[in-house]
């Protein structure tokens, strides 16, 4: 035990910033300013090639397609949030059926695009229109925005059953064998002290899959959805103006930093015990 302390404290410490060689500190620096004077011609160009006859008459446009994006992309990862919980259950369940079904289902789409997905549901159950009539369901499968909705979700359960169960198991089995000796019920068990600290541990990853899932909702437009992208695509067929794709940038990009600094503001407020 002194051996591997000694070993511990010998161990040298990482490099700081000022202990960096000299070349990597000026590759650093060039890098950095390569990226401030392409973001600063990206600025001088929106700037120059302001029109706001082109604002005034696409601006709704971009805002009722902001809105349907944010619609879109929560109410999946609520609904997948939802899904994900029997899915992790499942994962982790000794019955080899459920574990089974449950394993295929992540493994399918976690190592399929989402695009396929939405294609497979909007086009290819689409297909089966009559079947789907005679079962109630045609009034759903007909929609765009139901499939979409539909696939998204089905996408991001998988992923958010993965989070769930990892977090779930790197808590110490000692949490359980604890209540275990108090004498508290599994139940009690698992949702008083098991999942807490497994959602600790869970909350990056959570916010890493909403901010994939609002990059990953452009997809939606080549099923004819009109959200950010879908609108994006109309303004750009009746201006043949590169600068539409560069306001759905920036759109996106205002949404991604607002998600991160307020899901690290959450963090940050959640976790304030454990910095003490």
């Amino acid at each position: 035990m002194t051996h591997a302390v000694e070993l511990i404290a010998a161990r040298p410490a990482p490099p700081s910033k000022s202990q960096r060689p000299l070349g990597q500190q000026i590759i650093g620096y060039g890098l950095l300013a390569i990226w401030a004077m392409l973001g600063l011609a990206l600025l001088w160009s929106v700037i120059s090639g302001w029109d706001m006859d082109k604002v005034t008459r696409y601006g709704p446009r971009y805002l009722d397609g902001l809105a349907t994006t944010l619609t879109l992309t929560f109410t999946s990862v609520a609904l997948g949030a939802l899904l994900s919980i029997p899915v992790t259950f499942a994962r982790m369940s000794k019955n080899k059926v459920l574990n089974a079904i449950s394993y295929s289902y992540v493994y399918l789409f976690r190592s399929t695009p989402m695009l396929l997905q939405i294609f497979l549901i909007y086009y290819g159950l689409g297909s089966f229109r009559p079947e789907l009539q005679s079962l109630g369901l045609w009034w759903f499968f007909r929609e765009a925005w139901y499939c979409a909705l539909l696939a998204m979700t089905l996408n991001t359960a998988a992923y958010q059953a993965e989070i769930l169960r990892g977090a779930i198991q790197s808590v110490p089995r000692g949490q359980t064998e604890g209540a275990q000796s108090l004498g508290l019920p599994a139940s009690v068990t698992f949702w008083k002290i098991i999942l807490p600290q497994a959602l600790i541990v869970a909350l990056r990853p959570y916010g890493n899959e909403i901010i994939l899932m609002i990059k990953g909702s452009a997809v939606v437009a080549v099923v004819t959805i009109l959200d950010l992208m879908g609108q994006t695509r109309y303004a750009f067929s009746r201006t043949f103006d590169f600068q539409t794709y560069l306001w759905a940038a920036i759109f996106y990009l205002s949404m991604v930093e607002a998600l991160r600094h307020t899901w690290a503001a959450l963090e940050a407020r959640l976790t304030r015990h454990l910095k003490r």
